[in-house]
């Protein structure tokens, strides 16, 4: 059996054995997301930057999560048809799911907003990570993605956003 199938039966065996521990992560699988935009828009509000680099954070994250998980991440899943694992294997579903399983679009959409973050602000940067990593952690609990999937999405979303900062930087820098 191949590592990225005993780490989601290792992971995924968490559920169903407390309806305390399915709750939360279902919480932070499916509901966290939007806590993490909220947070986002807080990061935005109460940052000391000026109000000229306020919209150019918002609209290099804005980029970077739409190239990730709709550019990517997409054209990826066009190509490539990874069936999810509740289908694939006998798991615990915690979550309801369609479409292909890699890369997982939350990990490319979260981890590009991270690293978008990260690229401006450290501290908040590492809250976001944080966040994005327990998020998907739990959507392989959940059972509605495996390991790489989640890696996938990371490495899609960070690299996507590191690239769009890099060459704005460069743009923004020359004028």
């Amino acid at each position: 059996m191949a590592l990225d199938v005993k780490l989601l039966y290792f992971l995924n065996n968490f559920a169903g054995k407390s309806q305390t521990f399915d709750t939360l992560t279902v919480f932070l699988a499916s509901y966290l997301q939007y806590f993490l935009v909220a947070a986002f828009l807080l990061f935005l509000y109460f940052s000391r930057h000026s109000r000229r680099e306020k919209f150019h954070i918002f609209w290099i994250t804005t980029i970077s999560v739409i190239v990730a998980r709709l550019g990517i991440t997409e054209i990826i899943r066009f190509f490539y048809h990874r069936p999810r694992p509740f289908i694939a294997y006998q798991v615990h579903q915690l979550i309801p799911e369609n479409a292909w399983s890699f890369p997982s679009g939350h990990s490319a959409f979260f981890f590009a907003m991270a690293m978008a973050v990260y690229l401006y602000n450290k501290k908040w940067g590492m809250g976001f990570f944080i966040a994005a990593i327990l998020m998907n952690i739990s959507r392989i609990i959940a059972g509605v993605h495996y390991p790489s999937d989640i890696l996938g999405g990371m490495i899609i979303g960070a690299l996507t956003a590191y690239s769009i900062f890099y060459f704005a930087e460069k743009e923004y820098n020359l004028k």
